[in-house]
């Protein structure tokens, strides 16, 4: 009998005991699929298990390994990807109905397949808000992702099934997407971490769209030199992709000396609770950023993340709204629906505060390296909750638990979302907020914040049950 626990829960630990000859990749991929198996049904993170896919990749990497050819860095980490990226053999159906009959995938995304030419051993799809427009993956179509933490509670979205998967140790790294904080939030419910890069710099190619002007890719890990090693490996100059910039390779393991680092004040302390600023102050604190400073009008960059949202959204659904009404989620229908009625002068006004505040924010990274601020208002709701409170407003769960991340996510700028303590017991996180293009300074904060212990990733809720009862692998 072996269990997962007999196996590391880390990406980097996988792939060094792998290559020494700890264990074979079909023991290890045999212990992930018990361990999604008995515990997925408690947390409804998988959509799909690719279960004949994993064990053929694991076999050919043991062969590989046999044969005493070189292993590629990632050899053996199981991973899996949200159901928006398309995955070879079965349907892209991202979170709706409306796609569940749709033809099996021709072939792999691209940042599937770079995980892939790592070495690393993809275990299936994952749950995700309709479309992925939401906060909180509560999917009226495949059910809610269940947090691991507390199964009464949210994972948050619309990357629900992503950070669960992470955060009940099913597999260490996974892929996501980001449009308006939907790696960031759900990192922060589930207590991982999770980067979302500057708009642009991973390609896009292989994924249902949602809107085209602030879609990211993104990924999570349980510790930040996982996340960095996805994040490298992820890097590619697609022409299959348009927004994919044709940069050169940067790694997020760049070394540096002292960080300038502020902490976001204003919006982001008056639209978070007791919980949130703590572990915001916490972060500053452990970084020696003694400025709070103001995201310039993060109302106004809010506001225009919000529109361009729902109008691009509601003209991208705009067919299947039509024909399909009644198989659309309620909730993310209608929105959409007004979205796409939105006066046109409305969105082009939308763009030109878009630009003003990039510039406007531009020069506030003349002076800091890293901004601090929460990465959600409060710890993960209750599943059903409708509303939450927040320093005495009483506010809508599902359209503002992104209220601290769509305005970083108006302007494009990458961000590592890094967990903490709370007084609760439930996880929260900040976000580290780089400028453009220097993922590896957001990479270097939350290292250190590693470093002293301060970001706090919680360990799985399962391990317990599970070496108990045994798996077969």
């Amino acid at each position: 009998m072996t269990t997962h626990c007999d196996f590391p829960i880390e990406a980097l630990a996988i792939a060094r005991a792998y290559a020494e000859g700890s264990f074979s990749a079909r023991e290890l991929i045999g212990a992930t699929l018990a361990r999604i198996d008995a515990f997925n049904p408690q947390v409804n993170a998988f959509t799909a298990i690719t279960r004949e896919r994993a064990f053929a990749e694991a076999e050919a990497l043991d062969a590989r390994r046999a044969r005493g050819e070189s292993l590629p860095p990632l050899a053996g980490v199981p991973f899996a990807a949200k159901n928006l990226f398309d995955i070879e053999g079965i349907p892209t159906i991202a979170g709706s109905r409306v796609l569940a009959d749709a033809a099996p995938a021709m072939r792999d995304a691209t940042l599937v397949n770079c995980l892939v030419d790592q070495g690393a051993i993809l275990v299936g799809a994952l749950n995700m808000d309709e479309f992925a427009y939401g906060f909180t993956t509560e999917n009226h179509h495949a059910g809610p992702c269940r947090n691991p933490h507390d199964p009464t509670r949210s994972a948050g979205g619309s990357s629900g099934g992503s950070a669960a998967a992470v955060a009940a140790g099913f597999v260490p790294v996974t892929l996501g997407t980001d449009t308006n904080g939907s790696v960031r939030v759900p990192a922060s419910l589930c207590g991982v971490f999770g980067v979302k890069p500057t708009f642009g710099r991973l390609s896009r190619h292989g994924t249902y769209p949602f809107v085209a002007s602030l879609d990211h890719m993104g990924a999570f890990a349980r510790n930040v030199g996982d996340l960095a090693a996805i994040y490298d490996a992820l890097q590619c100059a697609d022409p299959l992709d348009h927004a994919c910039a044709q940069r050169p390779f940067e790694s997020a393991n760049t070394a540096h000396g002292a960080l300038r680092v502020a902490r976001l004040g204003g919006y982001f302390d008056e639209h978070a609770n007791e919980e949130a600023r703590a572990a915001s102050q916490a972060a500053a604190d452990a970084l020696g950023a003694s400025q709070t400073v103001e995201y310039p009008d993060a109302d106004a960059a809010r506001g225009a993340a919000f529109l361009i949202t729902a109008a691009e959204g509601g003209q991208l659904h705009m067919e299947n709204l039509r024909s399909r009404y009644d198989d659309r989620e309620p909730l993310s229908r209608d929105r959409l629906i007004a979205g796409a009625l939105l006066p046109a002068a409305w969105i082009v006004q939308a763009q030109r505060v878009r630009a003003a505040l990039r510039k406007r924010v531009g020069e506030l990274f003349e002076h800091y390296d890293v901004l601090i601020a929460p990465a959600t208002p409060m710890v993960a709701p209750t599943l059903g909750e409708e509303f939450m409170e927040i320093n005495g407003e009483q506010l809508a769960v599902r359209p503002n638990l992104g209220l601290l991340t769509q305005p970083v996510s108006c302007l494009g700028l990458p961000v590592v979302a890094v967990p903490m303590r709370t007084k609760s017991g439930l996880p929260i996180a900040v976000q580290l907020i780089a400028p453009p293009w220097r993922e590896d300074l957001a990479f270097e904060a939350a290292r250190r914040l590693e470093a002293a212990q301060v970001a706090y990733c919680p360990p799985p809720s399962f391990d317990t049950a599970l070496a108990s009862s045994g798996a077969d692998a």
